[in-house]
């Protein structure tokens, strides 16, 4: 299945152009999901139809469906099944046990309820696209990193390689005088790692790309250089950038003549810019799309068959002088925002407000870091080989 989610500045349009691109493939015959979890309903205003906890057919045109996940019951079934299973540590610590009606939603629980949707609708054979409506931007990237984030605690946390010492936690329990982690914990960890691995693959799946919604203008400008580079960072890259709310040209007002000026420059420079995606920019229809007359309006670009991924990590290439030489491509970044740092093996890359913890291949463990330099848009590392670790030539 095909997988594109729409991310952008807050406030850009991107429920909105979702459903629109929702719809277009709908139309072309696709059987399309998609879904938000806009707690407003974003997605149902502009559909012109309610969304709910479990998907729904839109009236009227066939092969699309609609789906607003209920963050707050997923939370409330999540918090239940916890206390069930830690009922012995919590009685030992004087909890009290709190009714399934009780919470509330901490914040990020939206978020996790789209991830765990996101999962749930890519194991679905019923549908051939799956349009995401996702936060905005940092938010969004932010999202889509917590599953490799969340495995990579679990591993720190709860090692697979301790269960093997499980027979020994009765008696440090003892010794300790405090309950130790029994078997449940492990299980849910390892159930956890599953479903997390099972949401990294859709989101590293060749066929998932992303389009990035943003009006013209020196704040759209600014929201896609960083959208750009935090997106090269976590190996993704957009197909599309779609323009949101371009005026019509020309006008005899000063003030529409002005913001149309403004606009076009920002389209004659995302038009010129060396980036993969193509532009596509979706008129402003004078009021807020309602309705799927509206959204056919809009004329969203049609689903691109065409992988759009990047390589990541990229693959190590020899130098001349016998340095590895690691090409990491982060289009957009400037020298003065760029931060990396080698812990053990890791390579932690920064780049302004983005951060990505990386494992080095097995081949670079056994070197060191002796440079790196940011060119054409791309971060150039020279690993040099240790020679206690490197094995030895005769």
């Amino acid at each position: 299945m095909r997988t594109l989610l729409l991310t952008g500045p807050g406030g850009s349009g991107r429920t909105t152009l979702a459903a629109a691109t929702a719809l277009t493939a709908a139309r072309d015959g696709i059987p399309t999901l998609v879904l938000s979890t806009d707690r407003t309903d974003t997605l149902g205003a502009a559909l012109g139809t309610p969304t709910g906890p479990t998907p729904v057919a839109v009236p009227g045109v066939p092969h699309l469906t609609a789906w607003r996940p209920d963050a707050a019951e997923g939370f409330r079934a999540d918090l239940t099944a916890f206390q069930d299973r830690a009922s012995n540590v919590l009685g030992f610590l004087g909890a009290s046990r709190l009714d399934p009606e009780e919470p509330t939603p901490l914040p990020g629980a939206e978020e996790l309820a789209l991830l765990r949707a996101l999962r749930d609708a890519a194991l679905s054979e019923a549908y051939d696209l799956l349009v995401v409506d996702l936060p905005p931007t940092a938010q969004a990237l932010a999202l889509l990193a917590l599953p490799e984030e969340l495995r990579r605690y679990l591993r720190r946390l709860l090692p697979a390689e301790r269960q093997a010492a499980r027979a020994l936690r009765p008696v440090l329990g003892r010794l300790a005088g405090v309950p130790m982690p029994t078997e449940w914990l492990y299980e849910a960890a390892a159930r956890w790692d599953v479903e997390l691995a099972a949401v990294a693959a859709v989101v590293e799946d060749r066929d998932t790309v992303v389009r990035l919604v943003a009006e013209p203008g020196p704040a759209g400008t600014d929201a896609v250089r960083a959208a750009t580079t935090g997106l090269a960072l976590r190996g993704l890259r957009a197909d599309v950038l779609l323009a949101n709310r371009v005026l019509p040209e020309p006008s005899t007002d000063p003030w529409l003549a002005s913001v149309t000026a403004q606009q076009r420059k920002a389209l004659d420079e995302w038009g010129e810019s060396p980036q993969p995606y193509a532009l596509h920019q979706v008129p402003h229809l004078g009021h807020d799309p309602r309705g799927t007359d509206d959204l056919a309006a809009l004329r969203a670009p049609a689903v691109n068959r065409t992988p759009a991924t990047v390589e990541w990590p990229v693959t190590d290439h020899l130098a001349d002088d016998g340095v590895l030489l690691w090409h990491i491509p982060l289009p957009g970044a400037i020298r003065d925002e760029l931060d990396l740092v080698r812990r053990g093996d890791e390579l932690v890359v920064t780049v302004g407000p983005f951060r990505r913890i990386v494992p080095l291949p097995s081949a670079l463990r056994r070197c060191t870091v002796a440079g790196a330099a940011l060119r054409d848009g791309e971060l150039r590392v020279r690993f040099a080989p240790d020679p206690d670790l490197w094995p030895q030539t005769r």
